[in-house]
């Protein structure tokens, strides 16, 4: 895992300089940054739902699931945190700030409805373009707001290789932009839930 020792240096910045699409969601919640890093850090993704985040994540599954129909379906993870996202699928944990910041990113196309992802290693995850692809990073953060509060913040940003590709997340974007905003805030109340049970 990479750090950096600037504070002011945002990953996400770092990782995603150029991106085409953009979505950030904040949220204050009532305790210390350390808490509130903490619980953004070792959040359970599993736990993010609600009515409209559990749809969205059904209905995108749909085309996979009917791919497979005839494969026995894959198993459901009963934990998903960052340390077992990076090590069971395609995403990298592209780095962390202790105590402030981590960001995740990811490389396929992810505009078809089966998803085509595309394996990379970390040191080559900056640079990559190869054209017909795009690039998902993410992060989520926390700064001190205020004396004892901290605002939390879900950053999530893509690039797009090539012209062609751009124009079809685009169109795809224009869809899923609402349910990923649903996804963003739902994950930054989990987190906020947790760092208030354990003042």
């Amino acid at each position: 895992m990479t750090t950096t020792e600037t504070r002011g240096e945002l990953l996400v910045d770092k990782f995603a300089p150029r991106y085409d699409f953009m979505q950030t969601r904040h949220l204050v919640v009532a305790a210390p940054v350390e808490r509130a890093y903490r619980a953004l850090r070792d959040l359970d993704f599993m736990e993010v739902g609600g009515g409209i985040v559990n749809a969205a994540f059904w209905v995108r599954g749909l085309p996979e699931r009917w791919h497979d129909r005839h494969h026995r379906p894959p198993r459901t993870p009963t934990r998903l945190k960052f340390d077992d996202m990076a090590a069971g699928s395609e995403w990298l944990i592209l780095g962390e700030r202790p105590g402030a910041e981590i960001a995740a990113g990811v490389i396929g196309k992810f505009w078809k409805p089966v998803i085509e992802w595309r394996h990379t290693e970390l040191a080559e995850f900056i640079d990559f373009d190869e054209p017909g692809y795009g690039k998902i990073v993410f992060s989520l953060s926390a700064a001190p707001y205020g004396q004892s509060r901290s605002l939390l913040t879900y950053d999530i940003r893509v690039a797009l290789t090539d012209a062609t590709s751009r124009n079809k997340f685009r169109a795809y974007w224009t869809v899923v932009a609402p349910f990923v905003g649903a996804v963003q805030a739902a994950t930054l109340r989990a987190a906020a839930r947790h760092a208030i049970s354990d003042s």
